[in-house]
């Protein structure tokens, strides 16, 4: 393992691979059930106090749990992937098809803008794409359980009606910013010659 590690270090080198930003990470106990009919989010014992904010993803050790949606001083709430509202993207392990993960308010997850030429199994994985920059590369997620003709299912690796303690990872891109009204207006007096309000 020693020896393939120092390989993939000097080829990276070699072809000046960028690396992947560094997570940090608090790991919380899941203090509450929030979910109803509708809903299906936790609330852990971190907030913002403790580094968590809206939008981090948030682990176990089998895998992606979900995403922060609200932060307190001390405490947070997390909406799992087996949400209505969720939309991951994510990339089947074996083909590299990509496709967008999303929940149905059920114990599985279902695969939604595959490719009409997708090649799927059973069995195969399926992990965070890393798209978008809000959730880390190669998260494992689950193993595709079904293949119809209308759905792909997917059986994720989370129990989570078993879950005590959390990881919420803060991963970003930096220098990935949207674009405003401002830093177009300014773009846009820099390049006319005149000199920025």
């Amino acid at each position: 393992a020693s020896q393939l590690g120092s390989e993939n270090e000097a080829l990276r080198a070699m072809l000046k691979v960028v690396p992947d930003p560094q997570a940090h990470f608090v790991t919380a106990r899941v203090i509450g059930d929030a979910g109803g009919p509708f809903v299906r989010t936790l609330l852990v014992a971190a907030g913002e106090q403790q580094g968590v904010r809206k939008g981090q993803a948030v682990v176990t050790a089998e895998g992606l749990v979900g995403r922060v949606v609200e932060a307190g001083a001390s405490s947070g709430r997390i909406l799992l992937g087996t949400d209505l509202n969720s939309r991951i993207p994510v990339v089947i392990s074996g083909s590299r098809q990509r496709a967008i993960l999303a929940g149905n308010n059920t114990g599985s997850l279902r695969l939604e803008f595959l490719a009409v030429d997708a090649r799927l199994g059973i069995g195969d994985r399926v992990v965070t794409s890393g798209e978008g920059g809000a959730f880390p590369p190669g998260l494992p997620i689950g193993r595709i359980s079904r293949v119809g003709e209308d759905t792909v299912q997917v059986e994720p690796w989370v129990k989570w009606d078993r879950l005590e303690f959390v990881t919420v990872l803060d991963y970003s891109l930096p220098g990935i910013l949207p674009a405003t009204r401002r830093a177009g207006r300014a773009h846009m007096i820099n390049s006319s010659g005149e000199g920025a309000p």
